[in-house]
């Protein structure tokens, strides 16, 4: 009898303690930021690492905007030209990017002279998606800017904050 109560609660121990090891995946999210003269709405976005994250960016402007996600502006002639880190980079990921309305401008994913970093511009009245899954390198605190105009754009406020937590 005694021998049967051993084996049972060892088997609960076990049980609970596996449980414990095991992390759940967070639940994939799909987040709309509108872009427009000079706003992101919202302004701060949260991820878990591990998340699969669908950004659906809509330019509701009368003007072109990007959207980059890094760390530490740089600047280039006393201006604001993106970001020294980038968080992409960071995490080993290149997001997939979906036109869904081109706008007045296509939408790109291709790397100007006077930035660096992977960003996607969305001309006026366009809409795209990007889709990319959180990893350990991008954990902490960025920032996404919009450097349009030779960095006008992120004078005039268009930023936020991204969290990224474990």
């Amino acid at each position: 009898m005694r021998i049967l109560r051993t084996i049972s609660l060892l088997s609960v121990l076990v049980v609970l303690l596996s449980a414990c090891g095991t992390a759940a995946t967070p639940e994939p999210v799909s987040i709309t930021i509108e872009m427009d003269e000079f706003t992101f709405t919202p302004a701060s976005l949260d991820l878990k690492v591990g998340q699969r994250v669908t950004l659906e960016l809509n330019n509701n402007g009368a003007l072109a905007h990007e959207i980059m996600f890094g760390r530490q502006v740089m600047n280039e002639n006393n201006r604001p030209a993106g970001y020294m880190e980038d968080m992409f980079a960071a995490g080993g990921v290149e997001p997939e990017v979906n036109i869904i309305e081109e706008g007045d401008l296509t939408t790109s994913t291709e790397t100007h002279k006077e930035h660096e970093g992977f960003m996607v511009i969305v001309g006026a009245g366009g809409r795209a998606t990007m889709t990319f899954d959180v990893t350990e390198g991008m954990a902490g605190e960025w920032e996404m800017g919009c450097f349009e105009q030779d960095g006008v754009h992120y004078d005039a406020g268009m930023l936020g904050t991204v969290t990224v937590s474990q």
